[in-house]
Parts: C-alpha cells; sequence; structure tokens
C-alpha cells in the first residue's frame, strides 16, 4: 500500500487567522521585554535567534496513547501506524516549527519500503533523528527469549541475536538519514546473587564493541541509564557512572544519554550534565519530567525549576565549547489521559521557556558571586532569570518562523482529532504498558 499525504486538516490560513488575531499584542509584550532586558544589558533579539535555531525531535512512539501496568486508554482518532504517527507529528512542526525530526523505535516502527517512508515524512517537512532498538522485550517470531538479558545475557547465541538487532537497526537508520543510535537494555536482576555484576557489564561491554564496530563513520551511539525497571534489584547500567565508564571504554563516537526520569528520587541532575559534558560524553536528552520514578510526564509539568537548571548547565557548556558540543534533545514521554499531540506541545513550549530563561542568566555577575563567596547573589541571579516571564519570545519566535502564536488554541479549533477519528480505527482498551 502506498501512503499518500492527505490536505492538511490544519490549513496555513487557520494559523495567519488566529496569528491576526494576536499578533499585536504580542508584538507590544515582545517591546516591553526588549525594554526590560536592555536594561539588564540583553539584547532580545540574539535571545530570539537561538530560540528560533533551537530544535527537539518527537518520539513516535508518544504518538499513541500510552499506559501504566494497570490499563492503557486509546484516543478517538489515534495513530494505528507509523504513517499516521508521522502526520500527527507533522502538526507538532506544523504549529511550533521547533519539532522537525522524527526519533523511531524499532522493531515497533518497521516498515517494508524505507524510501517510501523518508518520501512520506519529507513530503510532511519532517526527517529523523537517533533510532532506538529494543531488546528489553521480546517480539512476535523472536528466536531466543531477552526474559534472562539481552546485550548482557549469559548465552553467547542470545546476545549474538540482541547485537545482531541493533545493527540492523543501523542499517535502517542510514536510509532514513539518521545520525544515531539510542541503546538502552533492560537487564538486570531481581534477586541478590541471581548477576554476577562484574561478568554481566563485561560481556555488555563485549557486545557493545561490536555495535560500535558497526557504526558509520558520522554516528554516534548514545548509552541510556536507568536505575531500575523492569530489573528491581540492579540494572546493567544503572547510573551515569556505569554510562560514562562504558562510554570512555567503547571510543569517542559513545556518548550518554540523559533521560530525566531514569534517576533515584532527589538526585541532582543538573549535576549530572555538568559531569557529562565537561568530560565530553554527553550524547543527548530525552526530556519528560517525573514526581516518583520513570513516570515519562509532560517535560516541565512537575518540576519546571529542575529543568531550568539543566539549560542553565547546557548553555554553561555551550559557552566553553561553542564548535563541539552538540547534544541531541528528544522528548520520551508517555500520554495516558491528554491528546498526545497537546502534551507534546507543551512539552516544547516548557522546555523553549526552561532554555530562554537560562540565556537570560547573567554569567558575569553569577561568576563574581560564585567566586566572592555570595551564595544568596549567586542563587538571586539565577532567580532572576528563572522569575522572568519569556512567553512574549517564544510568541514572537514561533511568528516568524510561520507557526501559530498560539498552537494549542489552533490545534482545538481545527478539530483535527475528530476528523482523524472519523478516518482512523479506534484501537480497544489494551492491558497494561507504558508504550
Amino acid at each position: 500500500m502506498r501512503h499518500v499525504v492527505a490536505t492538511p486538516v490544519i490549513t496555513p490560513d487557520q494559523i495567519d487567522a488566529s496569528n491576526a488575531r494576536l499578533e499585536a499584542e504580542a508584538v507590544r509584550d515582545y517591546a516591553h521585554l526588549g525594554e526590560q532586558l536592555a536594561r539588564r544589558g540583553v539584547d532580545i533579539e540574539d535571545i530570539l535567534a537561538d530560540i528560533m535555531a533551537f530544535k527537539v525531535a518527537v518520539p513516535s512512539w508518544g504518538m499513541g496513547t500510552g499506559g501504566t501496568r494497570f490499563g492503557r486508554y486509546p484516543i478517538a482518532g489515534g495513530p494505528n501506524n507509523l504513517f499516521e504517527k508521522l502526520e500527527d507529528c507533522a502538526v507538532i512542526q506544523q504549529l511550533t516549527k521547533a519539532t522537525p525530526r522524527v526519533s523511531l523505535h524499532f522493531p515497533w516502527d518497521k516498515v517494508k519500503d524505507y524510501d517510501e517512508l523518508k518520501g512520506f515524512a519529507a513530503s510532511l517537512d519532517l526527517g529523523f533523528d537517533a533510532v532506538n532498538s529494543n531488546t528489553f522485550q521480546d517480539q512476535a517470531g523472536q528466536s531466543l527469549s531477552y526474559k534472562f538479558g539481552s546485550l548482557t545475557h549469559a548465552d553467547a547465541p542470545t546476545r549474538q541475536q540482541a547485537i545482531e538487532h541493533n545493527l540492523e537497526c543501523i542499517e535502517i537508520g542510514q536510509k532514513l538519514d539518521a545520525k544515531a543510535l539510542t541503546v538502552w537494555l533492560g537487564d538486570g536482576s531481581n534477586f541478590a546473587g541471581q548477576s554476577d555484576f562484574t561478568r554481566a557489564l563485561e560481556r555488555y561491554l563485549d557486545s557493545m564493541a561490536v555495535v560500535y564496530a558497526g557504526l558509520p563513520d558520522d554516528w554516534r551511539v548514545f548509552m541510556e541509564h536507568k536505575l531500575y525497571e523492569p530489573a528491581f534489584y540492579s540494572t546493567v547500567i544503572q547510573d551515569w557512572g556505569t554510562s560514562i565508564l562504558c562510554a570512555q571504554k567503547l571510543g569517542p563516537k559513545a556518548q550518554c544519554l540523559v533521560d530525566l526520569g531514569h534517576h533515584a528520587p532527589n538526585v541532582n541532575i543538573e549535576m549530572i550534565v555538568a559531569r557529562l559534558a565537561q568530560f565530553g560524553k554527553l550524547g543527548g536528552f530525552h526530556f519528560n519530567d517525573s514526581k516518583y520514578g520513570d513516570d515519562d510526564l509532560d517535560a516541565g509539568s512537575v518540576n519546571p525549576f529542575q529543568l531550568f537548571l539543566v539549560f542553565n548547565e547546557l548553555v554553561e557548556a555551550k559557552g566553553r565549547d561553542p564548535q563541539c558540543f552538540d547534544p541531541a534533545y528528544m522528548l520520551d514521554q508517555s500520554h495516558n489521559i491528554t491528546d498526545p499531540i497537546e502534551s507534546l506541545m507543551m512539552s516544547v513550549n516548557s522546555i523553549l521557556q526552561a532554555f530562554t530563561k537560562a540565556l537570560l542568566i547573567d554569567r558575569v555577575a553569577l561568576r563574581g558571586h560564585q567566586d566572592g563567596n555570595d551564595p544568596l547573589m549567586a542563587h538571586a541571579t539565577l532567580k532572576e532569570a528563572y522569575d522572568t516571564d519569556v512567553r512574549p519570545i517564544l510568541k514572537i519566535a514561533r511568528l516568524r518562523t510561520g507557526a501559530a502564536i498560539d498552537p494549542l488554541g489552533v490545534y482545538r479549533a481545527s478539530g483535527y482529532r475528530a476528523q482523524k477519528a472519523a478516518i482512523r480505527v479506534t484501537q480497544g482498551a489494551t492491558g497494561g504498558g507504558i508504550v
């Protein structure tokens, strides 16, 4: 079946009509903020340029409704295949102009014809970001089970099966012009004594060395750590320390990926970001938010100040090495009770707000307070930037890039989901599972 791009439900005229109603007010607010920032020695146009250039990838697996171990609630008009997922991704890009790339997950996103997929995405003004492998669950027809591990399994043929899957992901990614492979595995143990920690990590390094050797010259591999789940006693790549040691062992194309929900409660994630960046091993991010664990909530919905502090370290790292610092930014969320398009657009807005506020930090003053041992004024310098209402900058950024000043408003007024519900078959309720 050849997939043909349908006439967009959200038309440029709808965006233009909405922007026409909101533009005058947005311009006035932007001018007012520009005057305030000028008194602080900040050129608002410089900030705007950085915001317009910032891009974050959306996850294909986040376009459908996710769930928990207890249930999953399908949404009317939700996507049933990768091509429909791309249609929804295109809406986010159309309304925000900040998400031109999609991160795919295999084998979930396998198709028969990748040239067709690439052409279909291009017709929607989309490209592809890092590809993700999946050896944390068994697939239909799979010869050997990952119940007791994949890349670290005690059985060599099972490890080889997992290696070959990762190499296949690289081959698919090359067809789609991706430039990175993300590897997260759930290998670990649930009982003390079940696994030899050292031998398991040795097997991981041996397996990843083969995957690393299969990387094209211009590719990177992102190793994603996670404290627990699905393993609850030990996880092979459980934290950033193990991740960076493995990345250093494998070579320069191996870097660490930070998922904001993959840490112990109250861990100082911004310090982890600083450490990885300092040693050239910060490969990228999976943005989301959490209250208790790997909740995969909308970015900035629980702890927006932490997101700001993460971007403070990213801006600082970029200033130290502007030519080489190039992390990959991706969203990784599960939407159980919201429309995924709406949640992802809100998350993009939260990320851009955090980035904008981090750009406003007076770094000369901050460094002076740090070196002068004045903790209160150092913190106040951060808070001055964080407390700034930067929404006018984001609105003008969207206006100038042809996006919607009010993405959520335009989306809801368009009736996109209802129109898709009329032509897409809604999947019935399913069992547990976060994706």
